[in-house]
């Protein structure tokens, strides 16, 4: 978790970035880890790119508040891959990711990989409220 600190708090500093590819899998980040990296991102007004792979990091729900919180403020961008399989994110946590989605109008190519986590019915419904809003998608793939 200190790591994902640390990382956080130099993407923070990184507000020119135009793109951002984060492979983090299987590092024990957690919630707090997630709410560094969330902070950090929400920092990087210019990005357009962001690929962000957080698979097997038992990051729930208030994590993936967090990282939907960041990519919100993220509206320029116009290519995002979240991949967050094998975590323990639930309805809750997919309806704060569905949210920042939406706010990211400009998207034209989306990878939403959230497959062995516990999203159900309600978290996917939130999801694609969020993908509803995206009109300019030009490349869906999704994995739940």
């Amino acid at each position: 978790m200190n790591g994902a600190k640390y990382l956080g708090e130099g993407i923070t500093r990184c507000v020119t970035l135009s793109s951002l590819d984060l492979y983090l899998m299987s590092n024990s980040i957690g919630d707090d880890g997630a709410k560094y990296l969330g902070e950090g991102i929400s920092k990087c007004l210019t990005l357009t790119s962001l690929n962000l792979d957080l698979n097997c990091n038992s990051i729930g729900d208030n994590g993936a508040t967090y990282l939907g919180e960041g990519i919100a403020r993220c509206v320029n961008l116009t290519s995002l891959s979240l991949y967050l399989r094998s975590n323990d994110i639930g309805v809750n946590g997919a309806k704060y990711l569905g949210e920042g989605i939406a706010r990211c109008v400009t998207l034209n190519s989306l990878n939403l990989i959230l497959l062995r986590n516990s999203i159900g019915d309600d978290g996917a419904k939130y999801l694609g409220e969020g993908i509803a809003r995206c009109v300019t998608l030009t490349s869906l793939n999704l994995n739940l």
